[in-house]
């Protein structure tokens, strides 16, 4: 399939207004975005910050969690949150670092005319917003570069917090990976997602809830899980390099792409599409067939 830009003039397809959605068309796992601080940066840690605060109180280790966004996560970037609960109250009541930080974020909530805001000030040691999966999960970039064939997507530890600039997927298999991972979903997010100046904005209710996912057969779950850990495999082969390397069409490591390659060919096959004709309009034209299909069914 053709890898160029989509023109929304020249999908052969009826008129479709895409329509913002809370819940998934078919039955998968939800995606909502990550965390909120809502902290003023107090609860934000740059690496710098990490290791200093871990010098003057390394008792407090144990709260301070990597803390990932669509950048962190696309540039390999690393960055830390403080993440309390109430079962740490003696640790706070030890940490002078903790108590100020905790200080900062009532006084400046407080000072908020929102009322959400206003609430928030009366749990200041927490985030204002906690959507952490309690299982490991899928991460996908809110925002991602409109220079990639494909939106770098990936498994993350549940001992990772994923900001609000982050979605996330809990509970999600290889399978699921491999589709939004192939050129079948990415050409649909370029049809239907936002943009954030040139760059892609991914979105949960837009893009992945009217996404048209078929029921698959085992032997097609087995399949995609295939060529799915094959690009986790293939990244793996690059240790030290960012998905932006790795996603970079001018250093995409062969690996990685015929991976990817294989991936689309046998995520069109389940579709019942023809990988070695079909172009990228006319694929989209398909998934609107069936997102309507879909639509007047529920």
């Amino acid at each position: 399939m053709d890898p160029s830009y989509i023109n929304a003039y020249l999908v052969d397809a009826p008129n479709i207004f895409i329509t913002s959605r809370r819940t998934p068309l078919t039955d998968v796992s939800r995606m909502s975005y990550g965390s909120f601080a809502l902290d003023d940066g107090a609860f934000t840690i740059s690496e710098e910050e990490y290791k200093e605060i871990l010098k003057k109180e390394p008792c407090i280790r144990s709260v301070l969690k990597p803390f990932i966004g669509a950048k962190e996560f696309i540039n390999k970037i690393n960055r830390y949150c403080v993440w309390l609960d109430y079962g740490d109250i003696n640790l706070i009541n030890r940490s002078r670092i903790l108590t100020q930080k905790i200080q900062h974020v009532k006084n400046w909530r407080t000072q908020s005319t929102r009322k959400n805001t206003l609430e928030a000030a009366n749990t200041p040691m927490k985030f204002a917003e906690i959507r952490q999966p309690d299982s490991d999960y899928l991460g996908v970039p809110v925002v991602s570069s409109e220079n990639r064939k494909y939106i770098p997507i990936g498994f993350l530890s549940k001992e990772i917090i994923a900001s609000n600039q982050l979605f996330v997927v809990p509970d999600a298999e290889i399978y699921h990976f491999s589709i939004m991972s192939s050129n079948v979903h990415n050409a649909w997010m370029r049809m239907v997602a936002g943009r954030l100046e040139m760059r892609y904005r991914y979105s949960a209710s837009i893009v992945y809830n009217n996404f048209p996912w078929i029921i698959l057969t085992d032997e097609q779950k087995d399949e995609l899980t295939m060529t799915g850990k094959r690009i986790l495999i293939a990244r793996e082969l690059y240790p030290d390099w960012s998905l932006s390397d790795l996603y970079n069409e001018l250093t995409m490591p062969p690996e990685l792409r015929k991976a990817h390659q294989e991936n689309d060919k046998a995520v069109m096959s389940a579709y019942g599409f023809n990988w070695r004709a079909m172009t990228s309009a006319e694929c989209v034209a398909e998934l609107m067939k069936m997102y309507q299909n879909l639509v007047q069914q529920t």
